[in-house]
């Protein structure tokens, strides 16, 4: 029992340190691009520390497999260099039982990793884009272009939208038969979103086209059964959407998408597959735990792990880039990555412990 707590705080402050210097960096270097304006904009340091409170889950999320694999690196190094791995292997303990022991430091960070790429960025991410239009001055603001999804059966082309998600401007509606032919459009000024789900149209004209007659009836309120939600349309409309596992989900089940059904499918599996890589990553940190420093093993280990990590990182980012295009089998893309490393960081394990 000694023995766990102690590998375990070992590796644990190592990846907490870690996480904290490289959270540290980000934040610095992103906040080198805003302070100025929001400076610019009289809002003081008050400003600062919002911006960077509401920037901060996404950072979180970018560093944690990072941070996994430079603390263990540090951790398993440090526990060679002491001895300690050598004394516990004396006491009959094997090397994959004391990377086990560190297993709960990894399970912990993808705990962490998860909760802010799925449950607290989705809530920060729109808040911080209405306080950063409605402080921009109004000569330098961007008028968002209309954009174009589908809901359900229904194209929609709309305007824009509100920053709760709750309001479309200037309403498109088209509807098709099941060959494909336009049997109906639907123009509204706007349209509101139910509490209890589905859409208002306020003042909407529809236009039915039944062969060569057309018919045109006005009214002041629609009802528009949608399974749009309000959050599908915040990701639709911000500048640089992140589906959720939720909003991806809702997109395959004939929800708000703009995109083709490859990336909807391969961002739900990423959802639950991204925090694993900082599993992995702790895995190709292992090896370096039986290293033989004296003979200059460890560094050649150190350097590996660090670039298995780096590279780990490169061949992941591309086999989901290649999925969401449809190149690729979602399953494939998403977990090729982690399968493979951490294949080849046990094999590297296996080898040495044997």
């Amino acid at each position: 029992m000694k023995i766990q707590l102690y590998v375990l705080r070992t590796v644990g402050t190592r990846v907490l340190g870690a996480a904290l210097i490289l959270f540290s960096i980000l934040q610095i270097l992103d906040l080198l691009e805003v302070t100025t304006d929001i400076l610019d904009r009289g809002l003081g340091t008050a400003g600062v520390l919002y911006y960077a409170a509401l920037r901060s889950p996404r950072l979180i999320e970018q560093v944690a497999p990072i941070a996994t694999l430079a603390g263990g690196l540090f951790a398993f190094s440090q526990l060679a260099r002491e001895s300690a791995i050598i004394a516990m292997r004396a006491t009959g303990i094997s090397a994959y039982r004391i990377v086990a022991m560190a297993l709960p430091v990894a399970i912990l960070v993808m705990a962490f990793d998860f909760s802010c790429a799925q449950l607290i960025a989705p809530r920060t991410d729109p808040v911080l884009a209405d306080w950063w239009q409605a402080t921009t001055p109004v000569a330098d603001r961007k008028v968002p272009g209309p954009r174009s999804f589908r809901a359900g059966d229904d194209l929609v082309i709309a305007a824009g939208a509100s920053a709760d998600g709750r309001t479309l401007n200037a309403v498109k509606l088209y509807r098709r038969d099941k060959v494909g032919r336009l049997i109906e459009r639907i123009e509204a000024p706007s349209a509101t979103y139910a509490r209890d789900g589905g859409w208002t149209l306020v003042n909407p004209v529809i236009v039915r086209f039944k062969g060569e007659q057309v018919t045109v009836t006005p009214a002041a309120r629609m009802s528009w059964p949608s399974p749009l939600h309000r959050q599908d349309v915040q990701a639709l409309f911000a500048d640089s959407p992140v589906p959720t596992a939720a909003t991806a989900r809702r997109a395959l089940l004939s929800g708000g998408g703009d995109r083709p059904t490859s990336f909807y499918e391969t961002r739900l599996l990423a959802a639950f597959a991204g925090p694993v890589a900082s599993l992995v990553m702790l895995l190709l940190a292992a090896p370096v735990a039986l290293a033989n420093f004296r003979s200059g093993q460890g560094a050649v280990l150190l350097t590996g792990g660090l670039a298995a990590g780096l590279v780990f990182l490169v061949v992941n980012g591309l086999l989901s880039a290649l999925g969401e295009g449809g190149s690729l089998s979602p399953i494939l893309a998403v977990w090729g990555g982690p399968v493979i490393f951490a294949a080849l960081a046990l094999y590297a394990l296996v080898v040495l412990e044997g």
